[in-house]
């Protein structure tokens, strides 16, 4: 699964790295992110492809009273969006979610009481990448507020994150430059599910007892 990541971006990587101007308040840039805390992270959207603007992570569904689902939207699974009632509306409302990088821990033991850190980034030349999202516009009718919140979608995991995440065996979706076109084109949610997709990672252990480990 996915649940921390780096969005430490500026205004300026984001122009650079995706060609887009950043249109939204100041936000609160950090090497790492916690997905249990709901930040508003830069995300691109497919209906307006030519801006970047703040996402709150975890999906609320039309439905929803109010923010409570969020604890159990920061994933959606590739293989059963069509399916879950939070996502199946949102399946068409795709999104890039901005990123340095994502955290996952390899479980040294059964229990998952001894791991190592890993982050995880796209084999790019060290630059900004996107993963895949979904996303929706949900207006709490108590307060009128209207919020446009996402989800990352994961896949089953490749070679590379099979081995790091040892526990689930998922990966976030890693797009390269021209898989970051194809999911905001609405190509088919299919195409994207490894092995069809599989993506170059590189991976950067950050427990190793003498320097950090790179993992190819």
């Amino acid at each position: 699964m996915c649940y921390y990541i780096s969005n430490n971006l500026t205004k300026k990587e984001i122009k650079d790295s995706f060609g887009v101007e950043y249109n939204g308040p100041e936000f609160k840039a950090s090497g790492f992110v916690n997905g249990f805390s709901y930040p508003k992270t830069p995300i691109i959207m497919d209906e307006h492809p030519e801006e970047a603007i703040l996402g709150d992570w975890g999906l609320i569904p039309f439905w929803a009273k109010n923010r409570d689902v969020q604890k159990m939207t920061l994933n959606a699974r590739i293989e059963t969006l069509t399916e879950k009632p939070s996502f199946k509306n949102s399946v068409s409302n795709r999104c890039l979610v901005l990123v340095n990088g994502f955290y996952e821990w390899k479980w040294l033991d059964s229990k998952g009481k001894n791991k190592e850190k890993y982050f995880i980034t796209l084999d790019n030349g060290n630059k900004p990448f996107a993963l895949g999202g979904i996303y929706n516009i949900w207006t709490d009718k108590n307060t009128n507020e209207t919020l446009t919140s996402f989800s990352i979608v994961t896949s089953n995991a490749n070679e590379l994150m099979a081995e790091i995440h040892n526990s689930k065996d998922r990966m976030p979706l890693v797009l390269s430059k021209e898989a970051e076109k194809n999911w905001l084109s609405d190509r088919p949610i299919d195409d994207f599910a490894f092995p069809h997709y599989d993506p170059a990672l590189i991976a950067l252990n950050l427990d190793s007892s003498s320097s950090p480990k790179t993992l190819f």
